[in-house]
């Protein structure tokens, strides 16, 4: 059986990281990226190829990039798309150039990567192709609205994807996790708006920043045990022996309880409202 080979973006913190070590862990070939190499030196003494990538690199770029990390071992088997960031401000308050850098980061650059190597999975026959949505997949909050908006769309492109990709024996899937004690919301990795609005302080967005503050390296979420979850269900073992990999990959019980708590409001409004909703159809039969 040949070696997999896992192509992980991000991965000098976070889940990014976490997987690439589950997976050498296990045996496997991991090309692990960051932006700079000397951050991911330590992947490269546990037998990691490490490589500099920029998510952000124009596509030209990217696809000479992955290019090379495909000839490293003449196959690519999955696709980790680790990379992004939380911007933390209200909409207000972003400027059009930090929102288009959060959805740089966090959409176009996990698209630009995953376009630069699908041409190598479609030659292979295979391949799994994971995106990173959130718990924010479901519930846009306060002080978060944008770095939401990135994850819902993160998530409806792999669900896209999964589809458009199937016939060509790749699979591609989301993974969604709640809130893991990762570095993601330390100062420096979380970028807040450079506008700060005195008026928001007293509001829903004020008291969102505060339990953003006070929930910091106190997340229920065990980053490691998601990488071994994240990696046995990739690979149909451990937890997962046996199962095909779902469209979702939720991890963490308060991720759970967002998306059961999304889906009951859901529903409670589509029956409050459904004679409404149903109205502006034409009538039966014309």
């Amino acid at each position: 059986m040949t070696t997999p080979v896992w192509l992980i973006t991000a991965s000098s913190s976070g889940f990014g990281k976490a997987i690439a070590i589950e997976a050498l862990g296990r045996g496997h070939n991991v090309i692990a990226t960051a932006r700079s190499v000397s951050k991911i030196d330590d992947l490269r003494k546990a037998g990691a190829v490490t490589m500099a990538l920029d998510v952000t690199d124009s596509p030209e770029n990217l696809k000479k990039l992955i290019a090379d990390a495909y000839s490293k071992y003449g196959h690519i088997d999955y696709l980790i798309n680790a990379a992004g960031y939380m911007l933390e401000g209200a909409v207000e308050e972003a400027s059009p150039e930090e929102t288009y850098q959060q959805f740089n980061v966090n959409v176009f650059g996990n698209l630009n990567v995953t376009r630069a190597v699908l041409p190598y999975m479609r030659q292979q026959r295979s391949g799994v192709v994971a995106m990173f949505g959130s718990a924010g997949s479901y519930y846009a909050v306060p002080s978060g609205a944008l770095y939401c908006a990135t994850k819902w769309a993160c998530s409806a492109i792999g669900e896209g994807l999964r589809l458009e990709l199937e016939d060509f024996g790749i699979t591609a899937t989301v993974i969604e996790p709640g809130y893991f004690r990762t570095g993601f919301l330390n100062q420096g990795a979380m970028i807040v708006t450079k506008e700060r609005l005195e008026d928001y302080e007293e509001t829903a967005v004020g008291k969102s920043r505060n339990l953003l503050s006070k929930v910091d390296n106190k997340q229920p979420g065990n980053v490691v045990e998601g990488a071994r979850v994240t990696v046995d269900v990739l690979t149909s073992s451990g937890v997962a022996e046996g199962q095909k990999i779902p469209l979702r990959i939720v991890l963490g019980s308060d991720c759970e309880q967002t998306i059961r708590d999304k889906f009951a409001q859901t529903t409670a409004y589509l029956d409050e409202w459904k004679d409404v909703i149903r109205s502006t159809d034409y009538p039966e039969g014309q």
